[in-house]
């Protein structure tokens, strides 16, 4: 008989790369999420909003992995989170894989458009295919469009425009294919 981990493997997903701080922690089988309208209060909120987030789930401040939404997003924005991420991994000694923001904006079951707005009539979107609620193919990988010309290549796509960021899409694509060479991407 083995005796139960005592640390079982714990994730963290942060994303601060639109108005939203958006969350998730897992372990084992259990997630908790959060997600707040913050503005641009996430290097203010971001602290406190983890802490909560593990005094929920009542654990110890500690996790094995970080993922994080590396945009698009304001440049402030974007770098807080990344800031944050790997200052927390550094301590940790956890590893950060990096996943689009907009992979947080996918929702069910099929081909879906996901955008945020980029301003003056402009988008930064993606075409996913999505199964059990994680990017399982790109169809057209993140970009900046005119909302008409992306409009017109979602050709019928049902298209989620500026929805809450999802911290439990987050953390599931970072598990399932999040890069360890990320990079950040600005509005």
């Amino acid at each position: 008989m083995t005796a139960p981990d005592a640390h079982p493997h714990v994730t963290l997903a942060l994303d601060t790369a639109t108005p939203f701080l958006t969350l998730a922690l897992s372990w084992g089988t259990t997630v908790v999420t959060a997600a707040r309208e913050v503005g641009r209060a996430h290097a203010e909120q971001l602290p406190e909003g983890v802490q909560e987030l593990f005094g929920e789930a009542v654990l110890p401040l500690l996790a094995d992995t970080i993922v994080i939404g590396t945009g698009p997003g304001s440049y402030t924005g974007v770098r807080v989170g990344a800031s944050y991420a790997l200052g927390l991994a550094s301590v940790w000694g956890a590893r950060v894989l990096g996943v689009s923001t907009l992979e947080a904006l996918v929702s069910g079951d099929g081909p879906q458009g996901v955008s945020m707005d980029a301003r003056k009539g402009n988008v930064y979107g993606a075409v996913y295919d999505v199964q059990d609620g994680v990017v399982t193919a790109v169809r057209h990988a993140p970009a900046k469009y005119a909302l008409q010309d992306f409009q017109a290549l979602l050709d019928g796509l049902p298209h989620r425009h500026d929805p809450v960021p999802d911290g439990l899409a987050l953390l599931r694509a970072g598990l399932d294919h999040g890069a360890a060479d990320w990079t950040l991407a600005y509005l």
